[in-house]
């Protein structure tokens, strides 16, 4: 009996800097019945990734000292099988293609819904490509903001440069910069 038992037990690995969301999305998972592990940096991910075989994983695409994606690589050359889900609070095609070829699974907007990650992760070959739509997916304003932050980060966090490439008013992108983000 305790053999069956070990095998229902499904490990996940969390990775994501934000200490108070990963302890949240641990506590759902595991009430959701997997065996979680949280790690807050890609050095500590990419550790737990080479140490042991790892079956399931939710990792942030960005973190503070690198990118997810490098920890979505060390999973994949540990456990070849194991089911990825990348996170962003700043998804755009390329990073989603770019999480794709690296081996996730699915790439999901934050803050993702406990339910949505453990049946992206737990859904089968035979349920086909597309997981079903999110319940309550991103407003129009929370996805144009999104990829401001997107194209400002990747300006070297420059107001002149960011707005240039935006076509937009240096001033009216700073009014937008100062603003929190939009809520679902």
């Amino acid at each position: 009996m305790p053999d069956s038992q070990e095998a229902e037990v499904k490990k996940l690995l969390i990775v994501d800097d934000d200490e108070r969301f990963a302890e949240r999305l641990s506590r759902a998972m595991e009430r959701r019945g997997f065996a979680v592990t949280v790690a807050n940096s890609v050095a500590d991910g990419t550790r737990l990734a080479n140490s042991e075989n790892q079956e399931y994983a939710v990792v942030d695409l960005r973190l503070q000292d690198g990118s997810g994606l490098d920890v979505v690589k060390a999973i994949h050359e540990t456990s070849k099988d194991a089911r990825v889900v990348v996170l962003t609070g700043y998804g755009n095609i390329a990073t989603a293609v770019a999480a794709v070829k690296v081996g996730a699974l699915d790439y999901l907007p934050k803050p993702a819904d406990p339910d949505q990650v453990a049946a992206t992760l737990l859904q089968s070959s035979e349920d086909g490509d597309m997981p079903p739509p999110p319940e309550l997916p991103m407003t129009a304003d929370r996805v144009r903001w999104e990829h401001i932050q997107r194209v400002y980060e990747q300006c070297d966090r420059n107001v002149s440069e960011t707005a240039r490439r935006l076509r937009m008013h240096r001033r009216t992108l700073q009014r937008i910069l100062a603003k929190y983000a939009p809520h679902a």
